[in-house]
């Protein structure tokens, strides 16, 4: 009997707006630019829905990419007490020029920067529970400070401070599928950052706002536009800090304009990634190694992971394996950064029939980030693609996906 575990995919709900918005599959092909039977095989599962491809039905239908992939996973955010912690978020930002209510202990900017690098570091682990617990204080704290401190560099330290904490809730926001929490989040982020006397951190947001930007508009150009925006104002100063930025910069560029099947731009980008990360391998032989470098990592194992990202854009999965075996990893790498590559590696091998090894990947991403994995949408869709394809799903399959919320 085939297997009858229940999966809403992103075909599924493709064809549930387009029945509400009563387009035909023909003219659904028409608004969106993707032809009849592409979107006929995404509906019933038989193609796999690439960023490019739900990023254009997205659009044609009106909604959101986070919708198309089912965001936020409410019932899971229950499950793990994780949605009772985004209110006192919100409020805090949305209180940003009020003192706290409560009688906080006075703190020096030393003593928050502690706090501020430890809910760094446990963002980059994938500890979302511990982040969302600490934010509301840290916010309210940083705000306070950023507003209280002497003008100077007492000041733009707390700017920069509340700059990186507001990022560090726009991208916890956005995991868990909260796009206007993430949104809130980036403006603070956005006000803060030209306060902090470094432009690079002016920079990063308007990484972080392209980012945000193709998932909730749907619109990559918006997101390429923000990035020429960024690398045209953060001058090349030479310092390793600066290559790590202006180096992601150039890879979402390039990630961007594959999703707008702009694949000779998109090679271009990549292509002057590859090199600075040359360029850079001689300066700093640590290039490649995660540091405080606003959480970025950049060197020519990025360049690498970019050609992964351009080969899942031109829906070529067997290039996309191919990529993914010659990729090795430092040790003691980011646990979010290696998780993130595992699921994009499972989605190529599920596509090319390689269901256990695709597999094993999820397995192998929830070891190291449980929380990333769990909530990441691509997740649930290979896991979906895998079930599919099994008239009896195997018991190791039926736990993950039971674990994943499929």
């Amino acid at each position: 009997m085939p297997d009858t575990t229940a999966h809403t995919s992103v075909g599924d709900r493709v064809r549930e707006f387009r029945l509400i918005r009563d387009y035909s599959l023909t003219q659904l092909s028409t608004r969106s630019n993707v032809s009849r039977s592409m979107i006929s095989m995404v509906e019933t599962g038989d193609r796999a829905a690439s960023p490019a491809i739900v990023g254009a039905l997205a659009r044609a239908l009106g909604v959101t990419v986070s919708v198309l992939h089912g965001q936020p996973y409410v019932q899971m955010l229950q499950a793990d007490q994780l949605d009772a912690l985004l209110g006192p978020i919100t409020s805090a930002l949305d209180s940003w020029d009020i003192p706290p209510d409560d009688d906080l202990p006075p703190r020096t900017l030393d003593e928050i920067a502690t706090t501020t690098t430890q809910v760094a570091r446990q963002r980059a682990a994938g500890e979302f529970s511990a982040v969302a617990e600490a934010l509301p204080e840290l916010i309210s704290v940083l705000s306070v400070a950023a507003q209280d401190a002497a003008p100077g560099r007492d000041r733009e330290r707390a700017h920069n401070m509340l700059a990186e904490v507001s990022r560090t809730t726009a991208i916890v926001a956005y995991r868990l599928g909260y796009m206007g929490l993430a949104r809130q989040a980036l403006a603070r982020m956005a006000a803060s950052a030209p306060h902090s006397g470094d432009p690079r951190q002016v920079a990063v947001e308007r990484y972080e706002r392209a980012v945000m930007t193709h998932a909730e508009t749907a619109r990559p150009d918006r997101g390429v536009a923000l990035v020429r925006q960024a690398l045209r104002d953060l001058d090349d100063d030479g310092e390793p800090s600066t290559m790590a930025v202006r180096g992601t910069l150039l890879l979402r560029a390039s990630a961007l304009s594959a999703a707008s099947e702009d694949h000779s731009a998109a090679g271009d980008w990549l292509g002057e990634a590859r090199e600075l990360a040359e360029a850079g391998a001689a300066a700093d032989a640590a290039a490649e190694l995660p540091g405080a470098r606003y959480a970025l990592a950049f060197g020519n194992l990025n360049v690498k992971l970019g050609e992964l990202d351009m080969a899942i854009y031109r829906d070529d999965h067997e290039q996309a394996v191919r990529v993914a075996s010659e990729v090795r990893w430092p040790d003691n790498y980011q646990p979010t950064r290696v998780a993130g590559f595992l699921i994009r590696r499972a989605a190529a091998e599920a596509w090319t029939a390689r269901g256990k090894e695709a597999l094993k990947s999820l397995q192998e991403a929830r070891d190291l980030a449980p929380m990333l994995t769990r909530y990441h949408p691509e997740v649930h869709e290979t896991v979906g693609t895998l079930l599919r394809a099994r008239q009896r799903a195997g018991e190791d399959l039926r736990q993950f996906a039971e674990w994943s919320g499929v």
